[in-house]
């Protein structure tokens, strides 16, 4: 061992550098960084790793959901690099929502020693086990020293890793560096220890490799055959929901398009026409439901998937890659693991075109959802002032390279109703369902994909996350923020909280606009008055344009929920 004395910045160093080398083995490419001077090893080594590509932001919780959108889009780990103290808890929220949706982030929090922890030293928490059940594995790393061998410290971070990739969403790696954390020195004074494990360093792959045997659908046909079935397509891709419609059109059944998938089929509308007891009470023919991914927004599909199941005896089927139960009623269930693509194109070998009987069951509420859609489209007034519902009726009006982010507030329930999205890629944050992050998460998807985007979001939604509209003031590709603004909480319109404190405690209108916001942060304006203006300055911008431009339209309070009540009084009356 060499006879320098000790370096501890330099130690410091070499474990970041270790550590961040193994990541980007196990698919690490993107390091979303905040600034801090506790976190100095892991910053300047992932700069220097010519691997890595780095997304700076000055908001930790911020750059949580930026870190969740880069890896939403990309499909690969990302990694995440904070200082210590609250820092590490603001990366909570995102963390959370990759637990529910499976996204994988590798956070790695630098820490105080332990001898700091726990006697009044400055931005000191206890930040071991912070993050609790929210995360897959978590790993406690001792101080970097000399006497730990990297080797230890490679089949450590393995492990967790190994971990993520069976369950996916976040990891949390915490590193604790004692000072002094800056340092000009050489590693090559610890070149011995570097050495420890040089073959490791001379190759590309990771230090130690885990070989499971692949995992191969396993579809018993008879379960299947000769059945009425519905196949719903929750939060999936693109490319996944366009297979699971051309295996629902040869086997003759309908599938129900959840706006997060991208698609439409001419079943489109069921959160609308299931309130129709009569026409609704040809699909409760249904012998099988098949699920594809999970976090479904229409509730009144959920409420239908539960009687079907629960008191007429349909077979359920789900299917994701995620092990994590997604059963919220606790239904009879059968869970197929295993990636969806490879699980449709498994069962459309494995089953063939269902008899007569059974393909085109469910044909006969075809007229009906086509009904509604030509009743919907007398929103479609181009002259007149905008409306939410109209604003959802244009979403398959994009240009068709356009990718939509889809918040979470009324207007994500109004796409459901009433939108037929048809051939986009769709992006959300449906597992907690939060207002927090929105604009991050949609700045990573924009990082990692670099095509053209539309970002649909309520008014109490931006406000929680201005700060990430610094983000997008950065971005070169077109993105437009729609923001729909009726002041407040519109949603608790549609819910049966107590009238008298509905404004106050529930809406909380703001009486904000949101001008000045994107002039703050170097954005485009426009606030169109009609949907002919609307429409041209989108397409416009999605066209030509390059930036980030806020668009933002006004509606009074209690217009969307309203139009919606009397359009459900409608659809009772067809």
């Amino acid at each position: 061992m060499s006879t320098h004395p000790i370096h501890q910045a330099v130690i410091n160093r070499i474990w970041c550098q270790t550590i961040l080398e193994e990541l980007s083995r196990f698919g690490v490419t993107d390091v979303c960084v905040a600034p801090g001077s506790r976190s100095t090893p892991l910053t300047l080594e992932a700069d220097e790793n010519s691997k890595l590509t780095l997304h700076p932001h000055f908001d930790e919780r911020g750059l949580g959901f930026l870190a969740l959108g880069l890896a939403k889009a990309s499909k690969r780990p990302v990694a995440i690099v904070v200082t210590s103290g609250t820092a590490v808890a603001n990366l909570l929220p995102a963390i959370a929502e990759a637990k529910l949706t499976g996204e994988k982030l590798v956070v790695l929090t630098a820490d105080r020693p332990i001898e700091l922890v726990g006697c009044g030293a400055n931005q000191a928490i206890n930040q071991s086990g912070i993050f609790s059940e929210h995360v897959s594995a978590a790993l406690e790393l001792p101080s970097p020293s000399l006497h730990t061998p990297l080797k230890w410290l490679l089949t450590s971070i393995d492990q967790v890793m190994f971990e993520q990739a069976q369950k996916g969403s976040a990891v949390h790696i915490n590193c604790p560096f004692p000072e002094p954390l800056y340092s000009a020195e050489s590693k090559a004074i610890y070149q011995d220890y570097l050495d420890g494990v040089a073959r490791w360093w001379q190759g590309s792959e990771t230090y130690t490799r885990k070989l499971s045997a692949q995992s191969v659908p396993n579809i018993q046909v008879p379960d299947f055959i000769d059945k009425k079935g519905v196949i719903i397509a929750g939060s999936v891709t693109l490319e996944e929901a366009t297979k699971a419609k051309r295996l629902a059109q040869k086997l003759g059944w309908p599938l129900l398009c959840d706006p997060q998938s991208g698609q439409t089929s001419e079943w489109a509308h069921y959160d609308l026409w299931l309130q129709n007891a009569d026409k609704a009470e040809q699909l409760n023919q249904c012998e099988l439901v098949v699920q594809l991914g999970s976090r479904i927004v229409s509730k009144r599909l959920n409420q239908w998937l539960l009687k079907q199941v629960e008191d007429r005896g349909a077979d359920y089927h789900y299917v994701a890659d995620n092990v994590d139960r997604n059963n919220q009623a606790h239904l009879m269930q059968t869970h197929h693991v295993c990636d969806i693509e490879v699980w449709l194109n498994a069962f459309s070998k494995a089953v063939p075109v269902l008899a007569e009987p059974q393909s085109g069951w469910s044909d006969g509420l075809i007229p009906f959802a086509n009904q509604l859609s030509e009743l919907a489209s007398l929103h479609l007034s181009t002259d007149t002032k905008l409306t939410e519902i109209a604003l959802a009726l244009t979403l398959n009006q994009l240009p068709k390279e356009t990718q939509i982010f889809l918040g979470n507030s009324l207007f994500v329930r109004l796409v459901d109703m009433f939108s037929r999205v048809d051939g986009y890629e769709v992006y959300s944050n449906r597992g907690a369902s939060g207002i927090d992050g929105l604009i991050a998460t949609a700045c990573g998807v924009v990082n990692a994909n670099q095509q053209p985007l539309v970002i649909y979001i309520g008014d109490t939604s931006l406000l929680y996350d201005l700060n990430s509209l610094a983000l997008l003031s950065r971005v070169t590709v077109p993105v437009a923020i729609v923001v729909t603004n009726n002041d407040g909480g519109a949603i608790f319109d549609l819910l049966p909280v107590p009238e008298q404190q509905k404004q106050a405690l529930y809406q909380m209108p703001h009486g904000f606009e949101f001008e000045f916001a994107a002039k703050q942060f170097n954005l485009a304006y426009a606030k169109p008055e009609t949907l002919a203006e609307y429409q041209h300055l989108l397409t416009e911008h999605l066209e030509q344009g390059k930036g980030t431009l806020l668009i933002e339209v006004q509606t009074p309070p209690e217009q969307a929920s309203q139009q919606l009540k009397e359009f459900t009084q409608q659809v009772y009356a067809l």
